[in-house]
């Protein structure tokens, strides 16, 4: 004991650069990008203890690992009988050509992923700001039947929430089955709640529970979703969480946001997700019956993907979809984005389109929510300006809508913002929707925001302040931890 009193500075310099040597074996078995990698391998031998931390906590892959594990549920047989219905024939594709016209090999229409199956019997509505959708919901959960399924990055038993819980334990009451998932980092709910929800019948489970959740940011793999399905009939997907926060009518500063409600084949996919997290965040082995997936019958045919990622899918499907998306344009690209920290592919993507001679308009937030965020944001409008693409500040309030329409006919609505952590860490879901008419509302949408926006100027840009650039780039390099 006395040695190691005697020596406890060297044995954990020792341990430290052990793991550290241990850790860098396996960065440089993983063939990671060459600049990711030394960063790491900088990090972990330069920065004794801190460089470990950095790399356990951003560094691993979790893909394909036990912990995130969807076999469960995938392997189900009602889940597997589900997933090769939604397969489409040739004849269904001819259909889907000849909705789309010339444009419809914009994205491939059979993006060759699980998650990422395309249906065509859907209908589909924009929904503008979380006024609208919460007026919508609540007339869709008072008339639900069965069963309603809610996975949400944030939940609040404020005003808004308490009124979504009122309705809730209503129908739980009344023998509808009710199963929350929500995010325990992004959530606050009180022990009151928890346990008058519980006495009403509904079951809710945190998803990766932590022990001080206040203390931990989002410095962990969070469930970003937000997901509704109610009887396996309709669906909710966008970027409007439950807080009075989303809701203008008792919001301070105004929240600009996009929503999209659906009925129809794309509700199965929905579900299916839901049930994977479900089984993840409940440890119950919940046998799926086919209840669960009704057949529809919309009058619509609104080709529509739903696509997934997070550290419980093989790719980065929504970054790749956008990358798709952004590489097959030929005339306009217009997005909204409440945190623009993309990767090197992307901005490539939309630096070549603009010097394509195709349109490439951006919309992000002035005043952000999180002023690390902000400062990281600005530092990446300087490539985007010098490729003459057009950047927009909004200026209203917060922009927080997560929206990409492309050419007219492709559409991108749903919880994926423009970052790392939404490309590469959270759990994300988007609707990637190939329709004329909900491509030319969300231009509408795209073009009556423009008029609350500044637009930024080259030259003015590169001229802001040398120590606001040196704080934008410190935060730049803290973008996994946003």
């Amino acid at each position: 004991m006395d040695f190691i009193r005697s020596n406890i500075w060297l044995i954990l310099i020792v341990l430290n650069y052990t793991l550290a040597l241990s850790a860098v074996v396996t960065i440089l078995l993983k063939k990671l990008n060459p600049t990711k990698a030394l960063s790491y391998i900088i990090g972990l031998l330069a920065f004794p203890g801190l460089g470990l931390v950095v790399y356990y906590l951003f560094g691993k892959e979790y893909r394909k690992t036990k912990i995130f594990s969807r076999k469960n549920v995938l392997n189900q047989s009602v889940i597997k009988k589900i997933q090769d219905q939604l397969e489409l024939d040739n004849k269904k594709i001819d259909e889907v050509d000849e909705i789309l016209d010339e444009k419809s090999k914009l994205i491939p229409l059979l993006y060759n992923n699980e998650n990422s199956k395309l249906t065509i019997n859907n209908e589909v509505k924009l929904i503008k700001n979380g006024d609208k959708k919460f007026e919508l919901l609540f007339e869709d959960l008072k008339k639900a039947e069965h069963h309603i399924h809610l996975e949400y990055f944030i939940i609040k038993d404020d005003q808004i929430g308490t009124e979504l819980f009122d309705i809730l334990c209503e129908k739980a009451e009344d023998g509808v089955e009710v199963r929350i998932v929500i995010d325990d980092v992004g959530s606050s709910i009180t022990s009151k709640t928890k346990t008058r929800l519980k006495d009403c019948g509904i079951e809710m489970h945190s998803f990766m529970p932590v022990l001080f959740s206040r203390f931990t940011g989002q410095m962990n793999y969070r469930d970003h979703r937000k997901i509704i399905v109610i009887d396996g009939k309709i669906g909710y997907v966008g970027g409007v969480n439950i807080s009075d926060q989303y809701v203008n009518a008792n919001n301070k500063r105004y929240w600009r946001d996009t929503h999209l409600r659906m009925v129809g084949e794309a509700v199965k996919q929905l579900q299916i997700l839901f049930f994977t997290s479900w089984d993840f965040a409940s440890g119950d082995e919940l046998e799926i019956s086919k209840t669960y997936f009704p057949d529809h019958d919309c009058e619509e045919n609104v080709p529509l993907q739903i696509a997934a990622s997070g550290p419980d899918t093989d790719w980065s499907n929504i970054m790749e979809a956008i990358f798709v998306a952004i590489t097959n344009a030929t005339d306009y690209i217009y997005i909204t984005t409440p945190y623009f920290i993309p990767n090197d592919e992307i901005i490539t993507a939309l630096q070549v389109a603009s010097r394509s001679n195709i349109k490439v308009k951006i919309i992000v937030p002035k005043k952000s929510d999180s002023w690390i965020a902000e400062y990281a944001t600005n530092s990446y409008l300087e490539r985007l300006l010098e490729a003459s693409i057009e950047v927009y500040q909004y200026t209203k309030g917060f922009i927080h809508a997560k929206t990409m329409v492309i050419d007219g006919v492709f559409s991108s609505v749903g919880t994926a913002n423009m970052d790392y952590r939404s490309f590469n860490i959270n759990f994300e879901v988007n609707a990637l929707v190939y329709d004329k008419e909900l491509s030319k509302e969300l231009k509408a949408l795209f073009n009556d925001d423009l008029k609350d926006t500044e637009k930024l100027d080259l030259k003015s840009w590169t001229n802001r302040p040398k120590r606001v650039k040196l704080v934008e780039a410190i935060a730049r390099l803290m973008a996994p931890l946003l």
